[in-house]
């Protein structure tokens, strides 16, 4: 099953569940209570941390939920705030979720020096809920703009390339037609 966040962010070929933890988490319950697939693959756009590029293609298996309040000590979680699938030795990307977007290079940066490497708002909820019900899970997400000021603007002005790189990336890769 091909997931998508949905509002501005769909594809033809993927089901949207909504933008957001909470109604990504949601959704994608009630869809594995009717219909449990046998892997679960989330597309969409992220947020650098810096270290990737924009148009950058990124796929991971590993989630994390890092809040902006945990950097500057304000906040603490007694969860369990990272998931992953990865079973290979490799270093797998770190996707941080949150429903709030992170504009400060300083936490930016802060992020980074933390090992996260991307922001996207569903895929921690995606993972989550993935581990609960023991299906297979992955992401692969297209960088739209940095984690900074001009977050929102470069987010807008390369989302719907990014959209593009996706589906090809997806028709390389076999796993939709083109």
């Amino acid at each position: 099953m091909i997931l998508c966040a949905g509002n501005n962010e769909t594809f033809d070929f993927a089901t949207p569940i909504g933008v957001g933890l909470i109604d990504s988490a949601i959704n994608l319950t009630r869809h594995a209570l009717v219909h449990k697939p046998e892997f679960i693959l989330f597309v969409g756009s992220a947020g650098s941390y810096g270290e990737h590029k924009i148009h950058e293609i990124i796929e991971s298996k590993t989630a994390a939920n890092i809040e902006l309040g945990f950097l500057d000590k304000s906040a603490y979680t007694p969860i369990d705030n990272v998931v992953s699938a990865q079973t290979e030795t490799i270093k797998d990307v770190i996707v941080n979720s949150s429903n709030y977007i992170t504009t400060s290079e300083k936490a930016m940066e802060q992020m980074r020096g933390l090992g996260m490497g991307i922001e996207n708002m569903e895929f921690f909820s995606v993972m989550r809920v993935a581990q609960i019900f023991g299906i297979p899970a992955g992401g692969v997400f297209c960088i739209t703009n940095y984690c900074d000021t001009n977050a929102h603007r470069d987010f807008i002005s390369n989302h719907g390339f990014a959209k593009v790189l996706l589906r090809e990336h997806l028709v390389n890769k076999g796993m939709i037609r083109g």
